[in-house]
């Protein structure tokens, strides 16, 4: 019994910290989304008042 509860234990911490890096994934990934609409955004801006 004692060793089921161990495996449980490591386990639930195992499975927070994969929560964890799962979370700050998809942090990265939205912030990396809006640096690149706004690259897009000047990159054509730029293109449009080149061509003006």
């Amino acid at each position: 019994m004692l060793k089921l509860a161990g495996v449980l234990l490591a386990l639930m911490i195992l499975f927070g910290i994969l929560g964890f890096v799962v979370d700050v994934a998809g942090a990265i990934t939205k912030i990396a989304f809006f640096v690149c609409l706004i690259g897009l955004g000047v990159s054509l801006a730029m293109k449009a008042l080149r061509n003006g």
